[in-house]
C-alpha cells in the first residue's frame, strides 16, 4: 500500500477506534474508489476492531434525475455511524447533493494514490490532531506546478494589493502566502520603510517562492495562520488570498487574524477568480452558507474583532475587505 494511502486510514483508524461500534460508509470518487478505499480503511483498523462495518456504497439512482445519487444525499449523520466522503473522480450528478457537507470526513481523492484528509469533523477529533499534516501534505504535492497552474492570474494579486489601499510604510503579513504572488506588489506598495512577512504552513511552498525571486520583497517563515509568530497589534495589513476557506474554524482563524492586526488595521480577503467560478473548477455549485458568502462572511468577521468594508465577488475576483474594531 502507498505510504501516504497507509498514513490517512492510520489516522483515520486511529480516531474511530474509540468510537466502537460504528458502521463507516464510504461514497464518492471515481467508480470503485469507494470500495478500494473503504477496504484500505477497514484493514487499518487494529484486529480486535475489525468486526466492524466499513462500507462503500457507490451510488443510489437518482429519482427522475438519470443520473447518480449520493447515498451520503440520503442518509444522517448518526452516534453509530460515520459517512466518508470522496471528493474527486467524474463530475456525477451527486456532486450537486449535500453529500460533502453532510459527511464527518471529507478526503481529497483526486490522486488516489495521494489521498488527503480536507474535513473532519471536531466531534472525531481536534483539528491539531490532523489540520497541519494534512495541508501539508495537500499543498506539498502541488507546490513545483502551482505558478505554471496559476501564475497568469499575478496581475490581479497586484490590483487586489492597489485597491486594498496599502500605503508606504505599513507592515504587511501576508497569510498563507504560498508560492507568493502577492509579496512584489505588497513590497512595492510599502516602500522602502515598510515590511512584508510572508507565512505559509508548507516548507514546499515557500521554497517555490525563493526559487521564483521572490523572496527578495518579504522575510519568508513557516507558520500556522492559527497561530501566527508576531505579538498583538503587530500588523497594520494582512493580506489573505485563498485562505479563509481553508481554515477548519473560520471564525477562529479570523479572530487570531485580528489579534495580529492594530486597531484600524486592514483585512483583505482575496481570490483571483471569483466564489461560483472557483466552484466550477471544482465541480460544484455554490451553497448558502458558505464561509465567503456575503450573509455568513459579514457576522464571522463581525464576531472576530472586524467590520466589513466592502464585498466584491465577480468572476475574475473575490475580494472582501474589512477593517480591525
Amino acid at each position: 500500500m502507498p505510504e501516504r494511502i497507509a498514513e490517512v486510514t492510520a489516522l483515520l483508524a486511529e480516531v474511530l477506534a474509540p468510537r466502537a461500534p460504528l458502521t463507516v460508509i464510504v461514497d464518492g470518487g471515481d467508480p470503485g474508489a469507494a470500495a478500494v478505499f473503504a477496504a484500505r480503511l477497514a484493514a487499518a483498523f487494529p484486529p480486535a476492531a475489525r468486526a466492524w462495518s466499513v462500507d462503500a456504497v457507490l451510488g443510489l439512482s437518482g429519482p427522475g434525475r438519470g443520473g447518480f445519487d449520493s447515498a451520503l444525499n440520503v442518509l444522517e449523520p448518526a452516534t453509530d455511524r460515520v459517512l466518508v466522503y470522496l471528493r474527486g473522480g467524474p463530475r456525477h450528478r451527486f456532486a450537486e447533493g449535500d453529500g460533502e457537507r453532510r459527511a464527518q470526513v471529507v478526503i481529497d481523492h483526486r490522486d488516489p494514490e495521494w489521498p488527503v484528509i480536507r474535513h473532519l469533523h471536531p466531534d472525531l477529533a481536534d483539528p491539531d490532531r490532523w489540520y497541519l499534516s494534512e495541508s501539508r501534505a495537500f499543498f506539498t504535492a502541488r507546490a513545483a506546478g502551482w505558478d505554471s497552474r496559476f501564475g497568469d492570474d499575478i496581475p490581479r494579486y497586484t490590483e487586489a494589493v492597489r485597491l486594498a489601499g496599502v500605503r508606504p510604510g505599513q507592515v504587511v503579513l501576508d497569510v498563507g502566502c504560498g508560492t507568493g504572488r502577492a509579496l512584489p506588489p505588497l513590497a512595492t506598495a510599502v516602500g522602502p520603510a515598510g515590511r512584508v512577512f510572508g507565512f505559509d504552513i508548507t516548507p514546499d511552498m515557500l521554497d517555490a517562492a525563493r526559487k521564483a525571486g521572490r523572496g527578495d520583497y518579504a522575510t519568508l517563515a513557516v507558520a500556522d495562520a492559527r497561530r501566527l509568530p508576531v505579538g498583538a497589534g503587530s500588523a497594520d495589513v494582512i493580506f489573505a488570498a485563498g485562505l479563509v476557506h481553508h481554515l477548519p474554524d473560520p471564525a477562529a482563524g479570523l479572530a487570531e487574524l485580528a489579534r495580529a492586526t492594530r486597531p484600524g488595521g486592514t483585512l483583505v480577503i482575496f481570490h483571483p477568480t471569483g466564489r461560483a467560478e472557483l466552484a466550477a473548477r471544482h465541480g460544484r455549485t455554490l451553497r448558502p452558507g458558505e464561509p465567503l458568502s456575503e450573509e455568513r462572511l459579514g457576522p464571522l468577521l463581525d464576531g472576530s474583532g472586524w467590520r466589513l468594508r466592502s464585498y466584491e465577488d465577480v468572476p475574475d475576483r473575490f475580494l472582501a475587505l474589512a477593517d480591525r474594531r
